[in-house]
């Protein structure tokens, strides 16, 4: 089971590094999808890792995060249908 929280915390890292990355170096926008799925799923696995090594300041941040990508995903989705 460690082996697979270690994992998945690694996956979460790297995503949101990704996403970060790819943002800046504007390869993907901060208002795509792409950018926010990576964000959300990034930060969900960090929760993961984060409570299961009982380092709550980590899981706090990372809850936050995966708040402000769930609200920029609905909103992109809402922009979206009104444009159609």
């Amino acid at each position: 089971m460690e082996l697979l929280i270690n994992i998945l915390g690694w996956i979460g890292s790297i995503e949101v590094v990704a996403a970060y990355g790819l943002n800046s170096y504007q390869k993907i926008k901060s208002d795509s999808i792409r950018f926010q799925v990576l964000n959300l799923t990034g930060a969900f696995f960090l929760i993961i890792n984060s409570i299961y090594k009982k380092a709550y300041p980590f899981t706090f941040i990372n809850s936050v995060w995966s708040v402000i990508a769930v609200v920029a995903i609905v909103g992109i989705i809402r922009k979206r249908k009104d444009k159609n």
